[in-house]
This record gives structure tokens, C-alpha cells and sequence, in this order.
């Protein structure tokens, strides 16, 4: 059966996710891994560092395989995340489409109703831009599909204005100085509702197109013409020329229509002219411009900087990999996790003087067989980080197994020969492995880290 997913599905998805990360019963982290090269794994076909493989959907991939190489994980707080749009930067000589509530529709001669730049999609088009002082506009009428050239500014509190160039705006909200800062990337930008600040009428005709001119119509200029429909107090100028309708323009835009038409016998008896006026959106414009512009785009916004978690996020290896995860288990308490930062590596701590084991080595333990992968090594607390992925030289022994090191034998570094005996041994990471769910994996090229960087991640789901 034909159906669709409509836009304000979408839009309601996108809230009601947005919204969890402020409930109690969903905690969500932002998680970095894979610090081993990407075709290091014999068993698959596992891309490269300079073309990362797409992550595949399978349980074997999400459910577990991430769990291997993951290093840590920041939560991510309501402060986080905010709905996003696409970012249209206003530019002059642009053609910008035009709102109407009917893209996609079919019309009187039986054409698919589409935007200046072709899209039979509302939010698909280009229907707002973001000014250079960050204050974004909807465009309700573009001058016949003339280019833009003047930058659309000010007015706020006002209904429809028009510039110098005969575009026609309505102003919908602006980005303050922390939204900018957190929620606005080279493709998105944060989107609102700045209900004090403007004016909206639910079922407003703003914008009128004429479609055809139709015939036989007595030629004058019809004042005062009532807009008929589901509305009131809609009124319009109609000129008519060469016995058919050469232009409408708005006088009142009225209220409360869903549909409207003029009646033929008001404008000179005009006989087949297809006149389309444009209804406001539910509300009117710059009622929820989340809605309006098609919020259906999250946004998580993550710094990730040595000092988190005192260690967690150590900045002596790269990594390849971000993950959102939803509802892991902290292993120090067997609870759902809560705590600001989670390691998720296994470590030892050595006695003695051990070598200077390298990041990115292979160890191995010769008593066990066991096999590790250096994350790093910190010579002043003699603690070795290390992972054991399901793969050949990097977490499975020679006979196949994924083997634990013990507390008692030496480990040896493959590359730095460095060679130690642990005095103390962490098997359990505080991420525990294969808890929670893996909502979005992302691979990527190398992240290099430094002691004085902060990595900022935005991460962006579309619904």
C-alpha cells in the first residue's frame, strides 16, 4: 500500500531523542576506539587508515566487536544536544525558493508542484538562510524567482517585511552566543522558537502566485476582493488584462484558512484562472520553526581533553572510532553507568623498573600465551593500558584463544622489547563490555591527540 513517513514523525523522533538525554531512565556516552590501524584485522576486509571501512549493522560488528577497542567514554548531558538544521548561509545572487504549503502536490494542469530549484519537497528547498548576524529568515515570496541581493536583517517583532530586492522574509529566530559556539558547524546550525519575539497568525495567506491567467474576464484592478474558504477577513487586488488575470496581491492576509479562492464573479468573471494562495503553516509562520524547518537533525556537541576523568582519556595514542552508546553498565557499581567519564581498557601495574613499552605494540605474555595491544604506558605510574581485540597478534593467541595475562609473569614488548612483571592486574574495565546499546558508530581517519589539544566532537543523527 503507498504511505509515507511524514515530516512531523520525523520531527517528533528528533525531539522525543533530544528529550531522553534529560530523563532519568536513558544515560548516554560518547565513546572513542579502534587506536589499532584499520587492516590490521586478517579476518575481514577491513578498509584502510586513509579510506575507513563502513561500519556494518551486523550483532557480530555492533554488539561486540566495538566493545573490543573501545578506550573510553564521555557522558553526554542534555547540555549537549540540541535539534539542528542544515546551515544556509545567506549569499548574494542566490536564487532562494519560496515557502507554500503545497510542494509535491499535483496542480491544475496536472504538473508536480515544485520549488525554483526543483525539489517537490517543503524541506528540501531552499527556504530560509542564516544572516551574517545569525538570525535566521524564512523566505515567503523570492520575486519570481529572481536572485536574491539583499541581506535580509532586522525586523524581529513584525510580520512579513521585504527588502530592496522585492524578496519577502519572515524573521524566525536567532542563534545566541553559546549556540553558536556549541551547536552551529560548517553544515548545521541550532534551531528555535523565539516565541517572544515575534508576531504569527495561524492560517495567514502572506504569499500568491497565478498560476494560469485564464480568459474572457472584463479588464480593470478589483479592490478589496474577499479571500473565501475556511478563514476570514482575507482581502486582495486582482488586475485584470488582455481579459485575464495578471496579478494578485495581498492586502489583508486574514486568518484561520487551510484553503482559499476568489470567486469569479469579484473579479470580472474571469474564467479558468488558477490562482494559488499560500497558507501559513499550522500556527503561522515562526510559530515552531523547529517544525517549520525540519528539526529532524540532532546534534551531540563533546570536547574530549586529557583531563577528563583523570586519565580516562589519555592522549598518548590515536583513535579511528566514535560510537554512541546508550545505557552501559558500569562495572565498579554493576548499575547502569552515571559516572562523567568511563575507561575502557584493561591495565596492569608493574613492580620493579620495567621497560618503556611503546603504544601500538604487541605484548605477550610467554606463561599464558596471552596476547595484548599497547593503548599506552605511563613510566611515572608504571600502569600499561592495553586491549585485546578478537584478532591474530592482537588479542587472540596462537591457538585461537583470547587468553588473560596473569598477575605474576612477565609481559614482553614486542616492538620495544621492554619486559615486566605485573604487581597488580585489571581485567574488568570500567565500560563493561557488550552492555547498553550501540546506537551510531563512526569510523575515521586517525585522531592524533596532544597533551595541550581538545578534541571537539559534533556528532549529528538524522531521524
Amino acid at each position: 500500500m503507498p504511505a509515507i513517513v511524514t515530516k512531523d514523525f520525523r520531527v517528533h523522533n528528533a525531539r522525543q531523542f533530544s528529550e531522553s538525554f534529560s530523563e532519568s531512565a536513558d544515560t548516554y556516552y560518547l565513546g572513542i576506539g579502534r587506536p589499532q590501524a584499520f587492516a590490521n584485522d586478517q579476518a575481514f576486509n577491513d578498509g584502510t587508515d586513509t579510506s575507513p571501512p563502513t561500519p556494518v549493522d551486523s550483532v557480530g560488528s555492533v554488539e561486540y566487536y566495538v566493545y573490543d577497542d573501545i578506550l573510553s567514554a564521555k557522558k553526554v548531558t542534555s547540555s549537549d544536544v540540541s535539534l539542528v538544521i542544515p546551515r544556509r548561509n545567506w549569499t548574494t545572487g542566490t536564487v532562494y525558493d519560496y515557502y507554500r504549503h503545497d510542494y509535491g502536490e499535483i496542480n491544475s494542469a496536472g504538473n508536480t508542484i515544485t520549488t525554483d530549484s526543483g525539489a517537490s519537497n517543503l524541506l528540501d528547498g531552499l527556504i530560509y538562510v542564516m544572516n551574517s548576524s545569525f538570525d535566521v529568515y524564512k523566505v515567503i515570496d523570492n520575486n519570481g524567482g529572481a536572485a536574491s541581493t539583499t541581506e535580509p536583517t532586522g525586523n524581529k517583532t513584525t510580520s512579513v517585511f521585504s527588502t530592496a530586492d522585492s524578496y519577502k522574509w519572515k524573521y524566525m529566530y536567532s542563534l545566541t552566543a553559546s549556540e553558536q559556539a556549541n551547536f552551529m558547524s560548517t553544515d548545521f546550525i541550532h534551531v528555535s522558537t523565539n516565541a517572544s519575539d515575534i508576531s504569527t497568525t495561524a492560517g495567514a495567506i502572506e504569499h500568491v502566485k497565478v498560476t494560469a491567467g485564464g480568459s474572457g474576464g472584463s479588464n480593470g484592478t478589483y479592490t478589496n476582493v474577499d479571500i473565501r474558504g475556511d478563514g476570514s477577513s482575507g482581502k486582495c487586488t486582482v488586475v485584470v488584462s488582455s481579459n485575464a488575470v495578471s496579478s494578485v496581491t495581498i492586502t489583508t492576509a486574514g486568518s484561520g484558512y487551510t484553503y482559499a479562492s476568489v470567486k469569479a464573479s469579484d473579479i470580472g468573471n474571469v474564467s479558468g484562472a488558477d490562482i494559488d494562495f499560500i497558507i501559513s503553516p499550522p500556527g503561522g509562520h515562526g510559530s515552531d520553526a523547529i517544525a517549520e524547518l525540519g528539526g529532524f537533525f540532532v546534534m551531540m556537541n563533546v570536547d574530549f581533553t586529557q583531563g577528563d576523568g583523570s586519565g580516562d582519556f589519555n592522549t598518548t595514542n590515536d583513535f579511528r572510532r566514535i560510537v554512541l552508546l546508550r545505557n552501559p553498565t558500569d562495572s565498579t557499581t554493576g548499575s547502569t553507568a552515571t559516572a562523567t567519564t568511563l575507561d575502557g581498557t584493561k591495565s596492569m601495574t608493574f613492580s620493579g623498573t620495567p621497560g618503556s613499552f611503546q603504544a601500538d605494540e604487541k605484548i605477550t605474555q610467554a606463561s599464558s600465551g596471552a596476547v595484548g595491544f599497547v593503548v599506552d604506558f605511563n613510566s611515572t605510574t608504571k600502569v600499561l593500558r592495553y586491549i585485546q581485540p578478537q584478532f591474530t597478534n592482537q588479542g587472540v593467541d596462537s591457538d585461537g584463544n583470547l587468553t588473560a595475562f596473569s598477575s605474576t609473569n612477565t609481559v614482553t614488548g614486542a616492538t620495544s622489547s621492554a619486559t615486566g612483571t605485573p604487581s597488580s592486574h585489571d581485567t574488568t574495565p570500567e565500560l563493561t563490555a557488550d552492555t547498553g546499546d550501540i546506537l551510531y558508530i563512526e569510523n575515521r581517519k586517525p585522531i592524533t591527540r596532544a597533551s595541550d589539544q581538545t578534541e571537539n566532537v559534533k556528532l549529528i543523527v538524522e531521524f
